[in-house]
């Protein structure tokens, strides 16, 4: 097998080769085929300092992405990521001045208020992102409250994620377990009333509740280096955001470096995998075992998220979405 083939390349070599009727493959392609042709865009908001770079590079392979800016001159400062099906717009850091505030301001709102080539608001998500230990929120707050709610209209809110970015320095870095990769009691109270407050201030301005994810996105600084915590809890909060049939195109643009996935205050595993299963849709999958699972096959999962599980027995597609496991988790076929 070809391991640079993406998933629905995969999944179009096993329906092929599957013992399903010719009618029945056709039906299948074709709904692969609309499945694949999705796109995903996602827009950053954010303080300058708040880690909206250090965010996109944990969760995506951003090796593989071309830079450019938008061809619109209202848009030219924001810098798009393409990596295929996944677009990633990052709009300028706020806070430094007024004016620069104004102008960015200006550019998110061209930007959601672009159309894509569906006829739909080209913006899936707006993800906005908070250093979880400022005090000074209030430029990020006027943006939420005063910008991306009434811009994006109360029936498309559910597309405004917030996240709590640098939760291990909330308290001067006073109160992080190190060797857990986590917060202490202390720090894990702190980072609940953050979460409480921030959401309690957006839903008074706007009567829309947004739960925030407090997370930290990790980074490198010479001999130091701080892993990620909670990553698969931001991630499963993005696919519960953006449209359930577009879920599958974020599966090949994950970073697969498992140390990115591996601290978090809960298991969101099989939740990941639930998501996932859903954006194959009915159409595709049909006659799945219940509890059948996929995601342990998917390609560019990394294995951390799998939680260990393995096979799918699905249409009697052998091995669908194949993606030995050997290679993610070296150790779960023995």
């Amino acid at each position: 097998m070809n391991e640079n083939k993406n998933i629905f390349d995969l999944l179009h070599d096993e329906i092929l080769e599957s013992d399903l009727s010719e009618a029945e493959i056709n039906h299948r392609l074709s709904a692969l085929l609309r499945a694949g042709s999705r796109h995903v865009n996602i827009l950053l908001v954010g303080a300058t300092g708040a880690g909206k770079s250090s965010t996109i590079n944990a969760l995506f392979d951003m090796s593989v992405a071309k830079v450019g800016i938008g061809v619109d001159p209202e848009t030219k400062e924001i810098t798009k990521y393409d990596l295929g099906n996944v677009t990633i717009w990052d709009s300028p850091g706020l806070g430094d001045n007024a004016k620069a505030d104004k102008a960015n301001i200006k550019q998110i709102v061209k930007k959601l208020s672009d159309i894509g080539e569906d006829g739909n608001l080209l913006i899936d998500l707006v993800l906005v992102i908070l250093d979880a230990g400022s005090k000074d929120l209030a430029v990020s707050y006027d943006v939420i409250n005063k910008t991306l709610i009434p811009c994006l209209g109360k029936d498309n809110a559910h597309r405004i994620l917030v996240g709590l970015n640098q939760s291990d320095m909330a308290m001067k870095g006073r109160h992080w377990d190190h060797e857990q990769n986590a917060p202490n009691e202390v720090l894990s109270e702190f980072l609940l009333m953050k979460v409480d407050s921030v959401k309690r201030r957006i839903e008074t301005a706007t009567g829309i509740t947004v739960t925030p994810v407090h997370y930290c996105a990790g980074y490198t600084d010479g001999e130091t280096k701080q892993n990620p915590y909670n990553l698969s809890k931001l991630l499963y909060a993005i696919l519960m955001a953006v449209p359930s049939e577009k879920r599958l195109v974020l599966v090949d643009k994950l970073n697969t470096d498992e140390e990115n996935w591996e601290s978090n205050d809960d298991d969101y595993n099989e939740a990941i995998q639930k998501s996932f299963m859903e954006s194959l849709g009915e159409d595709v999958l049909e006659c799945a075992e219940k509890g059948a699972i996929v995601g342990g096959c998917i390609i560019g999962i990394p294995g951390v998220l799998v939680g260990g599980l393995v096979g799918a027995i699905i249409g009697g597609l052998r091995g669908l979405i194949v993606k030995p496991l050997m290679r993610v988790m070296p150790n779960a076929m023995k």
